[in-house]
């Protein structure tokens, strides 16, 4: 296997992991902070919940199915929620429709976000759907009452903070800086300043900020041993693990080249590819639709199936909601194909 390949699988694990557990922090942080109001007002409305996972899903990039896979994981979001979050995104192959065929990306975007909406609507009618939860109580927020509350933030201690750091804090820290340096050069993430790279380095700068302010207790109870201790090391070896195989498999396979000669079957293999939670094998029929090959139903089916890296975390924390997720897109993407192909669109 060649280096540049392990270097290239490896930028993206610490890619995945550094923001997931940035996206896990600022919420445990905001959480603490509001005493657990926002996140009761979220689970008290799953109609709200889906809203609010389509629009996540919508936005070009993993950065939403992130967020959304945080929250699922934290019991702030239900399954039907998921599950519209992962219909509604396109990952990283939704810059490049932008950027290819931007009349289409529009009314695609539009097609996954009704979509979404409606089989999260439909998902909440069935208990059976959204009780699921493989999250035990134990990975819910860690709040405080009133005769225990957390101060997270004290300017007193600010200073503190920064001459005199404890080991966590120096470590944790120590990471988020490193993560911006990288950042930065573009070792990691967009090769180029758009404003996902913008987006991530606000994460991160929130991030140091959250470190620098909070006091022992928050980083070390909050922050060390609910978010890095539980999760650091589980996402970034089944994120490393999984796109080492499928870099393996592609090198191995011209999916491309199979998939152009047998036209027949092209519904199945926008199901099947769809599958993959990887960016990059989707690019063929994105390929195929610009070139007049394959109808749009075609690519709207790939599209509803596939999230791009944002599922990997999710992989990494619980390979039931994975499975099951993904057979539920499949259902869907299949439902939608079969419409589209009889309507000639």
């Amino acid at each position: 296997m060649k280096i540049h390949i392990l270097f290239e699988v490896f930028g993206h694990s610490i890619m995945i992991t550094g923001f997931v557990i940035l996206v896990m922090m600022i919420i445990e942080y905001l959480n603490v902070q509001t005493t657990g109001g926002w996140s009761r007002e979220l689970k008290a409305s799953p109609w709200m919940q889906v809203i609010i996972a389509a629009i996540l899903g919508i936005i070009p990039g993993c950065l939403g199915t992130f967020t959304a896979v945080s929250m699922f994981s934290h019991r702030l979001i239900n399954f039907a929620a998921l599950v519209t979050v992962m219909i509604a995104s396109s990952g990283d192959e939704a810059f490049l429709m932008l950027a290819m065929i931007p009349d289409s990306f529009v009314i695609i975007t539009l097609i996954l976000f009704g979509v979404a909406v409606l089989t999260g609507f439909i998902l909440n009618f069935i208990p059976a759907i959204t009780n699921f939860q493989p999250f035990g109580p134990h990975h819910k927020f860690t709040l405080h009452t009133e005769d225990d509350k957390c101060v997270c933030f004290e300017k007193s201690g600010i200073l503190r903070n920064i001459t005199k750091p404890g080991i966590y804090r120096i470590i944790s820290m120590t990471g988020v800086i490193v993560l911006i340096g990288l950042t930065v050069t573009g070792l990691i993430g967009p090769g180029k300043w758009n404003w996902i790279r913008y987006s991530v380095l606000f994460a991160l700068a929130f991030s140091l900020f959250i470190l620098v302010t909070v006091p022992d207790h928050f980083l070390k109870a909050h922050i060390w041993d609910h978010v890095i201790r539980k999760h650091l090391v589980k996402i970034f070896l089944w994120s490393f693990g999984t796109l080492l195989v499928i870099h393996i498999l592609e090198n191995q396979l011209d999916l491309k080249l199979w998939v152009e000669s047998n036209l027949h079957i092209v519904l199945l293999l926008a199901l099947a590819v769809g599958l993959i939670p990887e960016s990059g094998p989707h690019i063929m029929f994105i390929s195929l639709f610009t070139a007049g090959t394959i109808p749009l139903s075609v690519l709207v089916v790939n599209s509803i199936v596939q999230d791009g890296h944002g599922s990997l975390p999710l992989l990494a924390e619980s390979k039931r909601s994975f499975f099951l997720m993904k057979l539920i897109n499949v259902i869907v993407g299949a439902v939608i194909g079969l419409i589209g192909i009889s309507a000639g669109w």
